[in-house]
C-alpha cells in the first residue's frame, strides 16, 4: 500500500448535511396513517422488510422508500388501503423530495480546508435528480473538484472513482455515517476508511467495525482535518 493520501470522498446524506431525520418524521406519520390497522412496531418491520425486497428493483433513496411504504400499507391491510391513505403516503414522498437542505455543522469548513491539499470528492448514492437538488442547494458543489452519484457502494464503486479522480483507491480515505457502505468497502479497496455517525442509521447500513489497520472513527466531521494529518504523518515517519 502506499505511504501517500491525495484523494478525500466524502458521503452526503448525514455527513455533510441532514437526512435521516425526514425519513424517521415520514415514518412516524405513516404509523399515524395506519395505526387502525397494526402497531407501529409490526408495521415498520413489515416496511424494513418491503425496503429490503425492493432495494434490487428501485435502489436507494426516496422514491424507493415511497414505494415501499405503499406495499406496506397494501399488505397491512389485506389490499384494503384506502385512496385518501396512498395519496398522502404520495405527498409525505413529495415532501421529502423537496425539504430544505441543512449542512451538519463544520461541514463546509472541513471541506474547504482540505480542498486545497488535497482532492475532494463527493460519492452519494440515491435519488439522481434528489441528490444533484440537495448538493446544489447545499452551496458546497464548488468546493469539490468531482461529484460520483451511484446506484451502490462498493469495493469496485471505490476502485473506479478514484482511480478516476484521484491516484487509486489506496491513496484515498472515504468518510461517511455508514459502516456498510463508506467504510467497509473502501477498506476492501484497500484505502481509507473512516466512521462519522450521526444520529440515527438506517437497520441496512449497520454493520461491526473492520479489524484493520485502515479503519479510524472520528465524532463529528469538524475532526477529519486533524485525524488526516495524523493519518499522513504517520504515513511519511513510517512509509507504511
Amino acid at each position: 500500500m502506499s505511504n501517500t493520501l491525495t484523494t478525500i470522498g466524502f458521503d452526503a446524506d448525514d455527513t455533510l448535511w441532514h437526512n435521516e431525520r425526514y425519513f424517521a418524521l415520514t415514518q412516524a406519520h405513516f404509523a399515524q396513517l395506519l395505526a387502525d390497522h397494526t402497531d407501529r412496531d409490526t408495521l415498520m418491520a413489515r416496511l424494513l422488510a418491503a425496503e429490503r425486497r425492493n432495494l434490487p428493483h428501485y435502489g436507494f433513496g426516496i422514491k424507493g422508500f415511497t414505494l415501499s411504504m405503499i406495499e406496506t400499507a397494501i399488505e397491512v391491510t389485506d389490499g384494503r388501503a384506502p385512496a385518501s391513505v396512498i395519496s398522502q403516503i404520495l405527498d409525505a414522498g413529495r415532501d421529502m423530495l423537496s425539504h430544505a437542505v441543512d449542512l451538519l455543522p463544520q461541514a463546509a469548513d472541513t471541506v474547504e480546508a482540505l480542498r486545497h491539499s488535497y482532492k475532494v470528492i463527493v460519492i452519494t448514492k440515491g435519488d439522481l435528480l434528489d441528490q444533484e437538488r440537495k448538493l446544489a442547494q447545499s452551496g458546497l458543489r464548488d468546493l469539490f473538484h468531482g461529484v460520483e452519484i451511484v446506484a451502490a457502494k462498493t469495493p469496485q464503486t471505490y476502485t473506479r472513482i478514484f482511480g478516476q479522480h484521484g491516484t487509486g483507491a489506496d491513496q484515498g480515505l472515504m468518510v461517511g455515517n455508514s459502516m456498510a457502505s463508506d467504510v467497509i468497502p473502501m477498506i476492501d479497496a484497500g484505502g481509507w476508511g473512516v466512521f462519522a455517525p450521526h444520529g440515527p442509521i438506517w437497520e441496512i447500513e449497520h454493520a461491526q467495525p473492520p479489524a484493520s489497520a485502515r479503519y479510524r472513527e472520528i465524532d463529528n466531521i469538524g475532526q477529519l482535518p486533524t485525524l488526516i494529518d495524523r493519518i499522513t504523518g504517520d504515513l511519511e515517519d513510517t512509509g507504511a
